[in-house]
């Protein structure tokens, strides 16, 4: 069977807050929101397909997981559920974003390596298909109930997620779990059916603010006005590391930006700027990573929503100048760490 790479997932609307489970009619469930790839799963009683949200398809880089689909699941079915890595020790266990990342490579015997040190797992969240049989049209409450008669109890490496009509309960998981590498709390309407490629689910992620230092542009992809900043921190040594980006500018502001960074930009003598490179990854092995350098003195407060490693784990967002800050005050002390929180507390 090859999975139909057109059936979109199921997408959440970004809320403030985790919301009152009467706020949407028919009321909400929660789950936590795990942090991974996105994975549609086919399963036709032999064969595996696993396709991803921008459709490309996932199934040659997850080979452990095609193996434990065909071997455990008891019939043919479509899961929705999300991709994860671990790391740590038990009892210390996270989510590792850095790990899953690595897994898109070109050389199937990269990929064979990684699979066997570091194994992917399946948190599984929703059901589309069993038995032959859509569920599409059946509301969440009927698809999970046959979710967990499918999966509940078939172990590692497919799991289920937890949920609760708890609304107390979901925020204390949108708190901690974040220690586990989670990024918040997913609420689904019972009496929805699935809606491929629609914003029917309500997400609350965690969002913080920092002081950085901005140390250069990327042109847009237009050729004209800012497309990215490039943001900085000093850490305990006192040097200035790349921590990310901010973008998504709207158009009227990509050119004042222009004008307004202008002042900032290095020069060699004959007048030209100053451009360097940041690193390539394997999502940016394509991409220009060329970006015009700035003098290290400009100051701008960014919203993020966590860490991965050093780095601000998704792009971050331009808030506004700050002329009353020094770029050498601008350092990872400022930066709010989540208490750490067993993952396996989080699938147990």
């Amino acid at each position: 069977m090859a999975i139909n790479l057109d059936v979109a997932p199921m997408l959440a609307k970004a809320v403030p807050s985790v919301p009152e489970p009467d706020s949407v009619e028919g009321g909400l469930v929660y789950e936590p929101k795990w942090d991974g790839f996105r994975g549609i799963v086919a399963f036709d009683g032999e064969h595996v397909e696993i396709g991803s949200r921008g459709a490309k398809p996932l199934t040659r880089y997850f080979p452990e997981l095609v193996e434990a689909f065909a071997r455990l699941l008891p019939e043919p079915c479509v899961l929705d559920g999300e991709i994860v890595i671990s790391a740590g020790a038990i009892g210390g266990q996270r989510l590792d974003w850095e790990q899953l990342s690595q897994r898109i490579h070109p050389a199937a015997s990269r990929v064979e390596l990684l699979a066997r040190e570091t194994p992917a797992m399946f948190v599984a969240f929703d059901l589309l298909e069993v038995g032959g049989r859509s569920l599409i049209e059946q509301p969440f409450s009927e698809r999970r109930a046959a979710l967990e008669r499918l999966v509940g109890g078939i172990g590692h490496p497919i799991h289920l997620t937890r949920i609760t009509s708890d609304v107390d309960l979901a925020r204390r998981w949108f708190e901690e779990f974040e220690g586990a590498g989670l990024d918040g709390v997913v609420a689904k309407p019972l009496a929805a059916p699935y809606a491929p490629g629609k914003r029917v689910m309500l997400k609350a992620k965690h969002h913080r603010t920092a002081d950085v230092v901005v140390v250069g542009y990327r042109v847009h992809t237009s050729g004209r006005g800012v497309g990215s900043l490039l943001l900085g921190l000093h850490d305990d040594s006192g040097e200035l590391r790349n921590v990310g980006g901010a973008s998504a500018f709207s158009d009227a502001r990509r050119l004042e930006l222009i004008d307004e960074l202008e002042p900032y930009v290095i020069r060699d003598p004959n007048g030209e700027a100053i451009r360097g490179e940041t690193d390539r990854s394997r999502f940016s092995s394509s991409r220009d990573v060329s970006f015009v350098r700035l003098r290290p003195e400009l100051v701008a407060e960014v919203r993020y929503d966590q860490l991965e490693g050093a780095r601000f784990r998704h792009t971050a967002q331009f808030a506004r100048w700050r002329p009353d800050r020094e770029p050498r005050s601008c350092t990872f002390d400022q930066l709010d760490r989540p208490l750490a929180y067993d993952l396996g507390d989080v699938l147990a």
